[in-house]
């Protein structure tokens, strides 16, 4: 049989008041035993006082900057890029896509190296969307461009038009590429290859007379210097012609014995521009170096004329006493001049009263490293009798 409820509750206990009290002390007691016997822990999953306001800004919702590349990155960014960039998320085509926008961003904001990483970026998914390839490396061509990286511009626009052919942006840009590398035929070609499809282009209808002026200038030069090295070898086989004829003895660098023109070639710095070479009368001006073996001193004379006296160059020389001179002892009238001969094992006195054709006719006198040398000594010094004692 069914209980009514009233049946139900007059078989229910009623609670007397000190009852009620006691159930509700024993429940207290048993709920502060619980919460004392939890493990004490601190809450470290917030952010710390001092570094609340540089936590917040690597929040995606308040951050004022994209991360640089090696930037710490919070959880939740690293989230977000695997979403954006996670090759299990995205496909090749998506990756590209997004490296793109990324590339685009960094361009508007003038990072232009930042652009270009990321377009670098979108290439690598090697995706299969060519026009987006294409955009890829147009893009990345632009940002080149922007940082004065001409050749790498020019060789990204011809991977834009290879996804792309006529591909308009990538065709004019590489147009100027070429004029600023200056390979005018190929940016005339590439003008040409533009009007295909935009004949009336003012900018690159300018472009390609530039780069005929340009073409036709540099033309011109490069004969020019054709014709000049061309003159300089004829000048250059006279110049061995003649000292030859004269009877000059040089030391030679090769084993032929056959005169060169590197054995004319000064190898003391401080003459090495000042190669002997022929006046407006066909005449032979030397380098010459003069030594002092008592000071170990140097001194360069740039252009000796041949027919010019010796002594004449000596009296120039020494018409102020050289600092090193502190007793004034080297003078014309004071000094003997002196050459080493072939193989350098004997030494011989100079006429200062010839000219230094007239000198370098003399059998014992040999051209080293295409300079006469000369040695200075004071006369009747102990330090000649020293040098002459040697030889």
């Amino acid at each position: 049989m069914q209980q009514t409820g009233d049946e139900v509750g007059e078989k229910r206990r009623a609670w007397t008041e000190e009852e009620r009290l006691e159930l509700a002390a024993k429940l207290d007691a048993e709920l502060d035993e619980y919460i004392n016997g939890l493990e004490e822990k601190s809450y470290a999953e917030g952010w710390p006082e001092d570094r609340w306001q540089e936590e917040m800004e690597k929040h995606p919702f308040f951050m004022k900057k994209v991360p640089e590349p090696g930037d710490e990155l919070s959880p939740l960014m690293e989230g977000l890029q695997q979403l954006k960039y996670g090759e299990d998320e995205n496909t090749p085509e998506e990756l590209a896509s997004n490296y793109k926008e990324d590339g685009n961003f960094n361009y508007k904001y003038k990072k232009y190296r930042l652009a270009i990483l990321s377009y670098t970026e979108g290439i690598r998914t090697k995706c299969k969307d060519d026009d987006l390839m294409a955009q890829l490396y147009n893009n990345r061509a632009a940002s080149h461009f922007m940082l004065q990286n001409y050749r790498s511009c020019l060789n990204d626009c011809k991977l834009a038009l290879k996804f792309k052919p006529r591909y308009p942006k990538a065709l004019s840009r590489a147009a100027t590429c070429s004029f600023h590398v200056r390979d005018y035929d190929q940016c005339i070609d590439l003008c040409d290859q533009f009007f295909d499809h935009s004949p009336t282009d003012k900018t690159i209808l300018k472009l390609k007379s530039d780069a005929v002026i340009a073409r036709g200038r540099l033309q011109r030069d490069k004969r020019k210097q054709e014709r000049k090295e061309k003159k300089l070898d004829k000048e250059d086989e006279k110049l061995l012609e003649t000292i030859s004829r004269k009877g000059i003895s040089l030391e030679l660098t090769n084993d032929k014995q056959k005169l060169e023109l590197r054995d004319l070639e000064p190898q003391v710095p401080q003459i090495a521009q000042s190669r002997v070479h022929f006046d407006d009368k066909d005449k032979l001006v030397w380098p010459v170096m003069i030594l002092y073996p008592e000071t170990q001193q140097t001194d360069f004379i740039q252009n000796f004329h041949e027919d010019t006296l010796l002594i004449e160059q000596l009296i120039e020389l020494f018409e102020e006493p050289p600092e090193w001179d502190m007793k004034h002892r080297y003078t014309v009238e004071n000094i003997n001049v002196y050459f080493e001969g072939k193989n350098k094992c004997s030494v011989h006195k100079v006429d200062i009263q010839l000219t230094l054709g007239e000198i370098l006719l003399d059998k014992q006198f040999i051209v080293r490293g295409g300079t006469p040398a000369f040695l200075i000594l004071v006369k009747s010094s102990e330090a000649e009798k020293h040098f002459l004692a040697n030889y």
